[in-house]
């Protein structure tokens, strides 16, 4: 797929990774909508965009009704849609027994609705509209690319909710590739290790610089351009299906 005919609905859009893969698509001659839930965050993605470019949909990505509402307004405004990337997500930081007792499970299951029924929310309503397109080069028809995190691997102590709502997202990727490939519809997930973004930035100087310390090589936290990167390069490579790329420096997360 070339990036210029990249039509696609960026989740988490207006900021951190999902505007620098906004950013990279719109330098590059395509189309984006970008679904948050920051009304102050889109206008300003728009107004860096262009108007011709980007438009901003507030959407609740655990909202059937809304996605399938906005995903429908997406087609209008690119004129179709052959790419959905899913980089929507929260933290849902909470220890299993805390100080005040057992996590509430609305913390867990609000975690995992997010990261995880989210991404799948947004991409079985993507590939329904995916499938109608006129086949491209080897019958491809669209492209999903979700966010997984290298915490589905190692996740750390305060993470149980978080690695698996990103360890269902790495679960998913397979079996949805293999069901979508019928319909011409690759399926690709991205996990990054820690990279700058608006939750990094809140952080005091001496964490974020014992974070960079701990990544191998480079001993630096990723850029959002990295990932807008490797997005490109997967959109680019129509070989690349049902797999999970690490983007991480070679970090593995400890314990704690």
């Amino acid at each position: 797929m070339q990036l210029n005919s990249v039509r696609a609905v960026i989740t988490g859009g207006v900021s951190g990774l999902g505007f620098a893969v906004a950013r990279h698509l719109v330098a590059n001659g395509g189309k984006v909508v970008l679904f948050d839930v920051n009304d102050d965050k889109g206008a300003a993605a728009v107004a860096e965009l262009g108007a011709a470019n980007a438009r901003y949909l507030r959407t609740d990505v655990t909202d059937e009704a809304s996605v399938e509402a906005n995903i429908d307004a997406a087609i209008a405004f690119l004129g179709g849609l052959n790419v959905a990337i899913n980089c929507a997500g929260i933290l849902g930081a909470g220890r299993v027994l805390g100080k005040d007792g057992a996590m509430p499970l609305k913390q867990f299951a609000g975690t995992v609705m997010v990261n995880l029924v989210g991404s799948f929310n947004v991409a079985k309503t993507a590939a329904e509209r995916m499938q109608r397109n006129e086949a491209g080069v080897d019958g491809e028809r669209g492209v999903i690319v979700n966010t997984a995190s290298v915490a589905a691997y190692e996740g750390q102590i305060g993470q149980a909710a978080y690695s698996a709502s990103k360890g269902g997202v790495v679960g998913m990727t397979l079996p949805m590739a293999r069901e979508l490939a019928r319909f011409g519809i690759r399926v690709m997930t991205i996990a990054p290790g820690i990279f700058w973004t608006p939750m990094v930035d809140g952080m005091p100087e001496a964490v974020q610089q014992s974070l960079a310390a701990s990544i191998p090589f480079p001993s630096r936290l990723g850029k959002p351009e990295e990932y807008a990167d490797l997005v490109a390069y997967i959109l680019g490579n129509t070989y690349l299906n049902g797999e999970t790329i690490r983007l991480d420096g070679a970090t593995r997360l400890a314990p704690k």
